[in-house]
């Protein structure tokens, strides 16, 4: 069997994490950070935080056909630089304003630097092992999450200075990218601009599917509904603790319950991945993950606010490895980079409609009501995939 762990991958693996460790470390505290410091209200604290996301979804599509059409390990590490030049930015704005621009400008190099290392993984796993570890991948974010947010409180009690994160941000991203400066990747030929090896007919270079992958678009709309809903949940969580519930510091435990959930699922499921279940493996993460958003609506006290995460955890981290490789599984071999813009656009475009419409619901008819919406929308999407998604993959599929 081809070894999954070369040095490609884990380089790529740890640039990942620590770039998911930086952005972590500030997302938790973020909403108090702008009521704190700017006296924001959960409509502007909203209008704020979604910003980056609808950067990062402007930008997705053309970082896949980038990546696609360049080469990747010059797209990566400029993508990344200035990523880890943006959380500078967090140090210097002195308003409310100046804040949000560089909140949103940061979005769209975060989007492409995403983009960029979910595909460069792609292309360093063995082909035997490539569903598997795609699944591993994953876990580099699901162990930022788990222990960022924690250190993150941790360092917020002990010093109550948001600079002192912000720079810890900084530090983690550029450490990452000094571990993509040496990575060692073999030469690839870019995008044909007339004929795809694949196809009968030519293919345009500046064709719609390079920029986003048609026949991925059901699975975008789920993706879509369930990115919706942790952004309502995600984006509110400790404001919520701290106002309904008393919880100042358990926002980190939050985190990290839904992060060991995320962990867990992802270990169970490498198996079946591996052996090509990854409509089973996505049926159920999704099935599991609505579950955890109604008790997180509905049980509005420590029992809720823990098992919750937890439960969502479970299901998404069966869902998100099954849906990419879906992604990729609908793409030709030379739209690696269009398949994963594809999936990250619909989860920046989910996050980003998420935060804004759940601070305006938050704001004008509460918390509950957000939260709700939250599961509503969440149960739409996991309609729309039995009903089209699935059988649409299972027609169109190319592996």
């Amino acid at each position: 069997m081809e070894k999954l762990w070369n040095s490609n991958y884990i380089k790529v693996w740890s640039s990942n994490f620590l770039l998911n460790f930086a952005f972590m470390l500030v997302v938790p505290l973020l909403p108090i950070y702008l009521s704190e410091t700017f006296s924001a209200d959960k409509d502007t604290i909203g209008m704020v935080l979604s910003g980056y996301a609808v950067a990062a979804l402007c930008v997705r599509p053309f970082s896949g056909y980038i990546v696609d059409s360049f080469p990747r390990k010059a797209v990566l590490l400029i993508c990344y630089f200035l990523t880890t030049a943006l959380f500078a930015g967090y140090l210097i704005a002195g308003s409310l304003t100046m804040f949000a621009i560089f909140r949103t400008v940061h979005g769209a190099p975060f989007g492409a630097t995403g983009v960029s290392l979910s595909t460069v993984a792609v292309d360093v796993l063995p082909s035997s092992r490539r569903t598997e570890g795609i699944g591993y991948y994953g876990l580099s974010n699901n162990i930022a999450t788990a222990i960022s947010p924690s250190v993150a409180l941790w360092l917020f009690s002990a010093f109550h200075s948001y600079d002192l994160l912000f720079t810890l941000s900084l530090v983690c991203s550029f450490l990452g990218l000094i571990v993509d400066a040496t990575l060692q990747l073999k030469p690839r030929p870019v995008v044909a601009s007339a004929e795809d090896a694949n196809s009968l007919l030519p293919k345009p270079r500046l064709s719609l599917d390079r920029f986003f992958l048609l026949q991925g678009w059901a699975l975008f709309l789920s993706m879509f509904a369930f990115a919706f809903s942790y952004g309502v949940v995600s984006t509110f969580v400790a404001i919520y603790g701290k106002e309904r519930l008393g919880i100042t510091g358990g926002t980190g435990l939050f985190f990290a319950l839904l992060a060991i959930g995320l962990i867990l699922s992802r270990l169970t499921g490498a198996k079946s991945l591996r052996k090509g279940k990854v409509v089973q493996n996505a049926s159920m993460g999704m099935v599991v993950s609505v579950f955890g958003y109604a008790i997180f609506a509905g049980l509005q006290n420590e029992w809720g606010y823990y098992l919750a995460p937890f439960i969502i955890g479970l299901g998404n981290g069966h869902m998100w490895p099954a849906f990419q490789n879906m992604f990729i599984n609908l793409a030709e071999n030379n739209q690696r980079g269009t398949a994963n813009s594809t999936i990250l656009t619909s989860w920046d475009l989910g996050m980003g409609v998420g935060m804004l419409m759940g601070g305006i619901v938050a704001e004008h008819l509460g918390y509950t009501a957000a939260f709700w919406t939250a599961t509503s929308v969440n149960v739409l999407g996991v309609l729309f995939y039995f009903l089209i998604a699935r059988p649409h993959f299972l027609r169109y599929r190319l592996r």
